[in-house]
Order: structure tokens, then C-alpha cells, then sequence
């Protein structure tokens, strides 16, 4: 039998979690695409489904529920992953709702985790440097899911609604939750009358260092894009950066370079940073994405 490799590095681990249609995907890509195919590469907790779509439907099972997923076994992945080994993973395939073939997977320098369980249990939040959830209003997240579902995944909107009315209690108990175990908290609402122009609320807990921002933010309410100090829903303070869609321009640029310029890059500001899926571009999800990326590479040394 051959031995693992003593030699493996252990990459840096993002998880970015949500409920079904909260955008995990819309915001890691662009993250992937900014590290590169060389540097990086993504997992989708989805694969770990224990039933296929049709097998779901004969059961009742929604998979919103841990039961209807191996969380064990993707348990067992991560910790692989975290610790530089591959792992021979599952792939499920949501346009047709079945599974393919295995795949092997070489953990690369940055490995980002996106899913409805990457923060459920000690043993899967322990493998994660940087923990990030979304949580949108319910409105927006059921109308980007319907949009998602029925263009991409072959539902009609009728079967969609049916889906999210089965999944609410399993949603409100198993992955709303996991908020609390986040480093950042992302909170995207959509601007009144313009599709895609969105505004953000980002909660920054203490749990890990943040880009040093009060020197070009104030704590104004007024201001196009405050930092103030909030009330978590736990009660505990917490930075709140704005990021509103009707911002001037300098301002969203100021606040782009000054975080990028705390990132050790000789690269300019990467272009694909805030495309959404129609094509446009949204310059609060490309502050969101900058803010990740602040976190998996290595910093500016200050002296």
C-alpha cells in the first residue's frame, strides 16, 4: 500500500455556505477565476447527496435535512483535503438530478468548499481557515432560486415553490443556523426597480483579522458606504461594512484597491471580480469577493 505523501502542504480552506439560491456559486466563482485554475480548486457539498432527485421524491427526503446527505464521509474528504491529501469524491449532476462517476481530487493551494453543510458540525468547521455564510432575504433567495432552477436545473415553477415550501422547516433548523459559526456574514439585498444593481451588509466577528478599512471608512450612516458597529443577532458587536449599490464610483474603487493593496500581488485588481450570471457586473459582489480573497493570500507585510 502506498503511503501518503509526508511532504503534502496543507492549503488554505474557505467555506462558503447558504441556503439553496443564496448565490454560493456566483460568489466563489469569482474568487476561483481571480487564484486561478493552478492555485485553485472547488467543492460542491452537493456531491455528498445520499439520494438522487427521482429517489428523494419517493421518499420525502429533502436535501435540506443531514439525513439526506453523507456528511460523515464528506466529513472524512475535508480533513483529507485540509491536510494536502486527495480524495476520490462522488459527483451529482443537477440538470439530470443523478450521479456520475467518482472523481479524483488533488487538493491545489487554495481549496474553497461551497454548500448547505460546511459549517454544521465541529469536526467540518475545525478543517476551514476562513468561514463565510450567506444569508440574503427570503424573498430575494426564492426569487434567484426559482430564476436558477428553472433555467439551469430543468424544474417549472411550480415544482420550484413545492420544493421550497418542503424544505422550510428542514432549512430553519439545519442551515440557517449555521450563521453563527461564520467569520463573515454576508447579507445581499436587491436595490428597488434595478434587477442587478445590489447593496450588502457584511458583518466582519472578530474571530479572524480584517482589512484594516477605518482609514478610508467612517462611521456615518449617510455616507455611500459606511463602517459602523452593529448588534450581531446574538447581541454581541460587530463591524457592519455597507456596500450600496448607488455608491460613487471612486468610493467603490477606493475601498477596492485599498483592500487589494494589503494583498502581496504584483498583479492588478483581477477583471472577473463582480460578474453576475446575466453578464453584468456588480461592484458590491466584486468588494465581497475582494474581501475573500483578502483572507487566502498572503498579506502586505506592515514594517
Amino acid at each position: 500500500m502506498q503511503m501518503a505523501d509526508a511532504r503534502a502542504v496543507r492549503p488554505v480552506m474557505l467555506a462558503v455556505g447558504g441556503d439553496s439560491g443564496s448565490g454560493k456559486t456566483t460568489l466563489t466563482r469569482g474568487v476561483v477565476d481571480a487564484l486561478g485554475p493552478d492555485l485553485c480548486v472547488s467543492v460542491c457539498l452537493d456531491d455528498y447527496h445520499r439520494f438522487d432527485r427521482a429517489s428523494r421524491a419517493r421518499l420525502g427526503f429533502t436535501v435540506s435535512h443531514p439525513d439526506c446527505n453523507y456528511l460523515d464521509i464528506a466529513e472524512q474528504h475535508l480533513q483529507m483535503l485540509a491536510t494536502g491529501q486527495p480524495v476520490l469524491k462522488p459527483v451529482y449532476d443537477h440538470r439530470t438530478g443523478t450521479f456520475g462517476g467518482m472523481e479524483y481530487l488533488q487538493p491545489r493551494p487554495f481549496v474553497i468548499v461551497e454548500g448547505l453543510f460546511p459549517l454544521f458540525s465541529p469536526l467540518s468547521r475545525a478543517c476551514f481557515d476562513i468561514k463565510v455564510m450567506l444569508d440574503p432575504p427570503e424573498e430575494l433567495r426564492r426569487a434567484w432560486k426559482i430564476a436558477r432552477d428553472t433555467t439551469e436545473r430543468g424544474y417549472t415553477v411550480e415544482q420550484v415553490l413545492d420544493d421550497l415550501a418542503a424544505r422550510e422547516a428542514d432549512s430553519a433548523e439545519f442551515i440557517r443556523p449555521q450563521r453563527r459559526h461564520a467569520d463573515i456574514v454576508v447579507r445581499v439585498t436587491q436595490d428597488a426597480g434595478q434587477d442587478d444593481q445590489l447593496s450588502a451588509e457584511v458583518l466582519l466577528r472578530g474571530t479572524v483579522p480584517h482589512p484594516p478599512l477605518a482609514n478610508i471608512l467612517v462611521d456615518d450612516p449617510h455616507s455611500a458606504m459606511p463602517l459602523t458597529i452593529i448588534r450581531d443577532s446574538d447581541g454581541t458587536p460587530v463591524d457592519c461594512l455597507q456596500v450600496r449599490g448607488d455608491a460613487e464610483p471612486a468610493d467603490i474603487e477606493r475601498v477596492k484597491q485599498a483592500i487589494w493593496d494589503n494583498i502581496d500581488r504584483p498583479q492588478p485588481l483581477p477583471i472577473s471580480l463582480g460578474e453576475l450570471r446575466s453578464g453584468r457586473r456588480s461592484e458590491t459582489l466584486a468588494i465581497t469577493q475582494l474581501l475573500l480573497l483578502y483572507h487566502l493570500l498572503p498579506k502586505v507585510d506592515p514594517s
